[in-house]
């Protein structure tokens, strides 16, 4: 069972900035891919952005250019640069880590997005 330490959500006006990290550990497989999915109330789980082992990123169209997914020097780490939040923004972010037996889910940590 893999174990997630999500960080970084909050409040914030739009236009603001915010900073998800997330670190998962416990894998008995190699993580090929991590990336955070987004659901916000009434609405499905969604792609924000993915980052594979060999650096290629994905990104949803309603993010590009807005926020930048990257990978920290510790093993299985990532973090979610967010600018120039919108309102539409606000939803739980869940981190996710795919390997090639499955697919584990963080706990979400809540952003939204409101003056």
């Amino acid at each position: 069972q893999v174990q997630f330490v999500e960080s970084g959500g909050g409040l914030v006006q739009p236009g603001g900035s915010l900073r998800l990290s997330c670190a998962a550990s416990g894998s008995s497989f190699s993580i090929n891919a991590m990336g955070w999915y987004r659901q916000a109330p009434g609405k499905q789980r969604e792609l924000v952005a993915q980052i594979t082992d060999i650096g290629r990123t994905n990104y949803a169209d309603s993010v590009k250019g807005r926020f930048t997914i990257s990978r920290g020097n510790a093993k299985n780490t990532v973090f979610l640069q967010m600018n120039s939040l919108k309102p539409e923004d606000t939803a739980v972010y869940y981190c996710n880590a795919l390997t090639i037996v499955a697919n584990y889910w963080g706990q979400g940590t809540q952003v939204t997005v409101s003056s």
